[in-house]
């Protein structure tokens, strides 16, 4: 369940996803309610299911229930679980997404091996989820991991929360894109490429356009994820040292491209991380799951009630 998209799977025991469906996310609460429950009905169409989960972009309360706040989409105290289950007449298991994400990529994905994980999502916005001791931690109220929105620069840029100066501000698709289109509109004879790929003006880069100038050299496009990089490596720094996990997995739409950015990402840890020359150094691993490991995620998490 995201900002743009809902995407559906059937989901078996090992984690293999048997049959996906996807659908635009509609821009009303009960629209999206109407949609979650057209896509259940979609893939249940051919399979026998026993309960869904949902990894719902937004705080979910610890009853796994109730959507209390969704910075992206019109949710405020959402009670998404009752509102599926009266239609589905199916067991729902509520999540954040980002926690689904890292449950996937714990069980079945990068995690496979580790007890202590930390997982975060560099998509268009910045998620995250926490593996301790084997399990997964949703703190006191159930919002715990909204890394997106620790604020690191006073005063800084306003997020879509409200707040000003959050993670995900600084690390994530849109700041990629803020950064390529800056760059490109101080220094255009440094992204020939990049423009080249979109109608030539610094408004009309997207992210593809970035990804794919980046791999042909595009000095702007390059710097851009260097920058994204930057932050992204300083906040898993910070991380350590809250929870000194065994490795950072790394997922979401920007770490698709690989070394191109995770190279730098990795760079950016060691270098702010405290003590590092005299510590162990968490590993950072690239996502193994990609798109595939809310899905898997969410529909273990419901599995397992």
């Amino acid at each position: 369940m995201g900002g743009t998209k809902i995407a559906a799977g059937v989901v078996d025991e090992e984690g293999t996803i048997l049959e996906t469906y996807k659908v635009p996310t509609p821009p009303t609460a009960d629209g999206v309610t109407e949609a979650i429950c057209a896509a259940v009905s979609e893939v249940s169409s051919n399979h026998t299911i026993e309960a869904v989960g949902i990894g719902a972009a937004g705080y979910v309360d610890d009853k796994r229930a109730t959507v209390l706040f969704a910075p992206n989409i019109n949710w405020r105290h959402e009670p998404l679980k009752d509102k599926v289950e009266q239609r589905i007449g199916l067991p729902v298991v509520v999540e954040n997404d980002a926690n689904c994400a890292a449950w996937g990529e714990y069980r079945f994905g990068a995690g496979q091996g580790h007890e202590d994980v930390i997982c975060i999502t560099l998509g268009t916005g910045l998620g995250g989820g926490i593996i301790i001791g084997n399990k997964l931690r949703r703190g006191r109220f159930g919002v715990a991991a909204e890394f997106g929105h620790i604020r690191v620069v006073p005063d800084g840029l306003l997020c879509g929360c409200g707040s000003q100066g959050c993670w995900e501000q600084y690390a994530s698709g849109r700041a990629l894109v803020r950064y390529a289109k800056q760059r490109a509109n101080a220094t255009p004879e440094n992204a020939t490429i990049l423009l080249a790929l979109g109608d030539g003006t610094p408004d009309g880069i997207e992210g593809k356009h970035i990804s794919e100038a980046a791999r042909q050299g595009d000095l702007v496009a390059v710097d851009a994820f260097r920058e994204l990089a930057r932050w992204a490596g300083a906040g898993l720094a910070d991380l350590a040292s809250l929870f000194d996990p065994s490795a950072f997995i790394v997922g979401g739409g920007v770490s698709d491209e690989g070394d191109l950015v995770l190279d730098p990402i990795r760079k950016s840890f060691k270098r702010w991380l405290v003590g590092g020359a005299w510590r162990p150094h968490a590993q950072v691993l690239a996502a193994q799951l990609g798109g595939k490991a809310g899905l898997v995620g969410a529909a273990d998490l419901a599995r397992q009630g």
